[in-house]
């Protein structure tokens, strides 16, 4: 609910904040314990556990002993460190080869640096304490040059310093503004870049927490409830942050292919009739199309794992039919069930007692899209069990994917969301749904995955979220959820994405064309040029706004629209080498500028440019009316993708883009895979050639749709290219066993001056040479 003119009305109290802070006093003793040391306070215990050379977990319960457990988010065990541990008057340090934890005694403080010394974390100010006997927060010193990156699903620009940030998982639909917070993911990690150098924080804790990075000598994090709990990554390059951060929270599983296609949904494709005729549509107009998504009206009055058998007779044969046309279906699942003693998923739940409840026992109902509706419990293993096995429902008509909303879990209240007092069984340890609200959409995520995989029998499941918390990545991609067709929401949509990637979630996207509102041919055509390059691709839109199909406003921007999908098929094979790189190291598909030039600072603030993998920069244009833009490329030299045209980096230049022009462009001395749509079309590696320059670039492939990758099957290519002299040098090594079907491989060298390859002892001239491009056949 919006607030009126009364929330600023003078009169109101406002009490002076952190007036009752209570720091955690004095240390009293000190103790080692496995992989680090534990210390008795005034308050409380502290623990400061080493996860690995370059990771420390600092734990501070004030009233009672530091709970060493950790919240579902966290898979990744302590690894075998070699600890140095010295202790001297009122100093006590702890230290691997890479941090080093520093301990002042009275007042307690920490303080945490390099190998080289340089302090990442320090606490000379305030340190760490409670307020109101509950709310646990610690203050960390700010330096000047820091930027705040991360923090998940935010809006606002990238860069999060002098900001403030709440995690709370929130059904948001409208309005989404720069100020709009809390969304509906709480991912709370961020990453601090300071004069070129990277470290993170992780705040493992469940409850309501809030970041707030406005001040300009100190920052803080807090939550309302539960224990200091958070872990420090030490980098020193944001991609190692990333990948320490991942290596605790997860990785992404490689996603089917099918599934980083173009997706297109509306709310709702309401009929059987209507969804075939969307699908021959696509395929009359020769637009690319893997995935339809079916929004809440095919169910039966909203049951989840019904269809509504008058809108969709034959449900089975749709998607059946639809498969054959390379069309996957992805039907939406909320977590509320519907109140009906006739209806088996209410039934089942009532009796084998698998809803959240009281603590006295009673039920919990809420409204939601069904009415009167009651909410599983995937804080419990045998309520997730049981949830994943429903999903054989959607299985046995031929459906790999599901798209779960309404999980924040949202109600409509004025809360939003369930009773706080809510009782969750956490396998056996109860605890209230105002400490684990924020865990619901991963628990969730989480049932739904492991239930489709069981069910799916080797083939990769496709899941899609609303909500979520760290580690959601493990089960899902994102989408930013109920965004609006303004110009203003496009723009925003990118450092989205970019610090949902930063905070380990490299699967992601916006409703591209936006959802509320309506859009029109020149939005839908420039946000369809950034979106064929965010990791998850889906043009989405609200009942009762403009159709916003490809087609939608006519031939101009039908023909635009179409372009720039099929861009997306003719990526894919860079693209999925990306998603391999998520998979392996965490590192994201879409990257900010700061990623790949931490020491830039032009990077530092750069919100409406960004990376596919290390080479690829993207540029769109995000106002109506606008045919040039400034782009900023950073060092190096780079090509225009269209025209061939070579700029010079560390520079700001001023381009041409007409509405049928997304600015791309592509470093020189590097290389890009491209394909066409269909596994078996020919792959083209172009490498942009530069005099003395040497790169290399991994390409990865496998079957796409299973797990045999698991087991060795796939073909992963290392080349290695060094250009000197108007020759190219190529070699590459080959890992795995997959035999990938591409029809032809060749090598497009772009050189305005003539050039031959050289691969081994073998001296190759070039098959056909067109416009710059010197073409070569590998196999």
């Amino acid at each position: 609910m919006n607030d009126t003119s009364f929330a600023i009305h003078p009169g109101k109290s406002r009490k002076i904040e952190n007036s009752d802070y209570q720091e955690a006093g004095d240390v009293l003793a000190i103790e080692e314990c496995r992989n680090g040391l534990k210390a008795r306070t005034e308050t409380g215990e502290l623990r400061i556990v080493f996860y690995a050379n370059e990771i420390v977990r600092i734990t501070m319960n004030f009233f009672g002993e530091a709970d060493a457990g950790t919240s579902p988010a966290v898979i990744g065990g302590l690894q075998e460190v070699k600890l140095e541990h010295y202790e001297s008057g009122d100093q006590a340090e702890v230290k691997t080869s890479c941090l080093t934890v520093k301990l002042t005694k009275s007042p307690l403080r920490i303080t945490v640096a390099d190998a080289e010394g340089r302090v990442l974390a320090g606490e000379n100010q305030k340190g760490m304490g409670y307020k109101h006997s509950k709310e646990v927060i610690c203050f960390k010193n700010m330096e000047e040059s820091d930027q705040f990156y991360g923090f998940g699903e935010k809006t606002g620009f990238l860069n999060k310093r002098g900001e403030k940030l709440v995690m709370w998982n929130s059904d948001v639909y409208a309005p989404h503004n720069p100020e709009t917070d809390p969304l509906y993911q709480s991912i709370p990690f961020f990453l601090t870049l300071r004069e070129g150098q990277a470290h993170g924080i992780f705040f493992d804790n469940t409850f309501r927490a809030e970041f707030d990075m406005r001040g300009d000598e100190f920052y803080s994090f807090s939550a309302d409830g539960g224990q200091l709990d958070y872990y420090l990554m030490a980098g020193p390059s944001p991609k190692d942050v990333i990948r320490q951060y991942t290596s605790l929270t997860g990785r992404m599983p490689l996603p089917a292919k099918w599934a980083i296609g173009y997706h297109q949904s509306r709310y709702s494709y309401e009929s059987q009739q209507e969804v075939m005729e969307l699908a021959a549509a696509f395929k009359e107009k020769g637009i690319p199309l893997d995935s339809i998504h079916l929004d809440i009206h095919y169910m039966d009055e909203y049951r989840v794992f019904t269809f509504d058998r008058d809108k969709f007779p034959d449900p089975e044969k749709m998607i059946s039919d639809l498969k054959e046309m390379g069309i996957h279906i992805v039907p939406i699942v909320d977590p509320g069930v519907k109140e009906d003693p006739e209806y088996m998923v209410y039934k089942q739940g009532i009796q084998e007692d698998l809803f959240c409840k009281y603590l006295e026992g009673n039920v919990y109902y809420g409204d939601v899209w069904p009415g009167n509706s009651v909410f599983p419990d995937f804080t419990s293993k045998k309520v997730r069990d049981w949830w994943g096995s429903l999903h054989s429902y959607y299985t046995e008509l031929g459906i790999e994917g599901i798209w779960n909303d309404m999980n924040e879990p949202a109600v409509f209240n004025e809360s939003k969301t369930m009773d706080l007092k809510v009782m969750h069984d956490n396998d056996g340890n109860p605890r209230t749904h105002k400490e684990l609200h924020n865990l619901y959409g991963l628990l969730m995520g989480k049932s739904t995955y492991e239930g489709m995989k069981r069910n799916l029998k080797g083939k990769r499941p496709f899941l899609l979220t609303r909500a979520g918390y760290s580690g959601v990545q493990r089960y899902a991609a994102v989408w930013t959820g109920d965004n609006r067709s303004f110009w203003e929401h496009l723009q925003m949509s990118l450092p989205m994405v970019m610090n949902l990637g930063v905070s380990g979630i490299p699967f992601s996207g916006p409703d591209v064309g936006g959802f509320a509102h309506d859009s029109n041919g020149e939005l839908l055509a420039r946000w369809t040029q950034a979106g064929a390059f965010t990791p998850f691709f889906r043009n989405h839109s609200v009942l009762g706004s403009a159709r916003q199909e490809p087609w939608a406003f006519g031939e101009k921007y039908e023909a635009i629209i179409r372009k720039y999908i099929e861009l997306r098929y003719t990526w894919m094979p860079h693209l999925y080498s990306l998603f391999a790189e998520a998979h392996k190291e965490g590192t994201p598909v879409m990257r900010p500028l700061f990623l790949e030039f931490p020491e830039d600072e032009h990077t530092w603030n750069l919100s409406d440019q960004f990376m596919i993998g290390d080479n690829v920069i993207i540029a769109p244009i995000m106002q109506p009316g606008t045919f040039h833009r400034a782009v900023y490329l950073p060092e190096g030299m780079w090509t225009d993708y269209w025209t061939g045209s070579t700029y010079e980096g560390k520079k700001h230049h001023l381009i041409k883009a007409p509405l049928e022009t997304l600015p791309i462009f592509i470093k020189k001395g590097t290389m890009a895979a491209h394909g066409e749509a269909g596994a078996a079309g020919p792959l083209t590696l172009h490498l942009y050639y530069e005099e003395g320059s040497e790169c290399s670039y991994t390409l990865y492939e496998d079957d796409g749709e299973t797990f045999a990758y698991e087991e060795g099957e796939y073909r992963e290519i290392c080349f290695k290219v060094k250009c000197e002299e108007g020759t190219v040098y190529l070699n590459s090594a080959i890992a795995g066993t997959y035999e990938p079907v591409w029809s032809t491989v060749q090598l497009a060298v772009h050189s305005r001056e003539n050039v031959r390859l050289k691969i081994g002892s073998s001296t190759l001239l070039p098959e056909k040479i067109e416009e710059g491009r010197h073409y070569f056949i590998l196999s």
